[in-house]
């Protein structure tokens, strides 16, 4: 997904000319962009909810490139933060502001175009000059993303933990999903699962992303993959 997402990702960030990238590419003047094949051409939009009916989260802790990068920035970030504190329990309503705000902006504002795009034969000379002619709030926005991306060498996948407004948008939802990694009654409250965890949480849990890193780890065996109510 790194191979097939990533450089729509990348010209999302640096190029798309609208607040909100990703979701106005049917009107994008960027003819060059990855994501007029990504998202229409692969059903990317059909795609990802389906995930969600199914098991959940999973694309964030399976399939999103993004939270790959996170992940690996993480890997060398100051704190991992994988315990359960007072900052653990409010800091993802970020996803929630974050999304919030980006159905203000799309909704409210009609996802204004913030950037004029200009073609030229390289990709980073079209880089440079998107930032030149940019205006004060694509320029905020931009630099807010890659500085929370950023952030992630001081707290381990700050981003999608807390911030992701995708990732808050698969929270609410994920619920409804009809498989996922789950602790039955014979947890014993170790918590050696959050040790392993990338998002520094418990099996169906906040955060929790079906990835199955804790599938192995507990010494109980309480940890399951599969429907959860034919356990209970």
């Amino acid at each position: 997904m790194l191979t097939v997402l990533g450089p729509w990702a990348y010209y999302g960030i640096f190029r798309c000319p609208f607040l909100v990238p990703f979701v106005n590419c049917q009107v994008c003047p960027v003819l060059t962009c990855w994501g007029r094949i990504t998202s229409y051409f692969w059903g990317f939009w059909l795609f990802l909810p389906v995930t969600v009916l199914l098991v959940g989260r999973a694309f964030c802790g399976w399939l999103c490139p993004g939270g790959y990068v996170n992940q690996i920035v993480g890997k060398f970030s100051f704190l991992k933060i994988r315990k359960r504190n007072r900052f653990v329990r409010f800091a993802p309503a970020g996803m929630v502001m974050a999304l919030a705000a980006v159905a203000v902006i799309w909704f409210g504002w009609h996802n204004p175009r913030m950037m004029v795009p200009i073609r030229v034969g390289e990709f980073w000379s079209s880089t440079r000059l998107s930032f030149e002619h940019a205006s004060l709030a694509w320029l905020i926005r931009t630099f807010v993303v890659l500085g929370l991306t950023a952030s992630g060498l001081l707290v381990a996948n700050l981003w999608c933990r807390f911030v992701c407004p995708t990732g808050g948008l698969l929270e609410l939802l994920k619920g409804m999903a009809a498989f996922r990694v789950f602790k039955t009654s014979d947890c014993n409250g170790c918590n050696i699962c959050m040790q392993v965890c990338e998002m520094g949480t418990r099996p169906d849990e906040m955060n929790c992303t079906n990835c199955g890193d804790c599938l192995e780890i507990c010494p109980v065996g309480a940890i399951k993959f599969g429907k959860k109510k034919e356990w209970q």
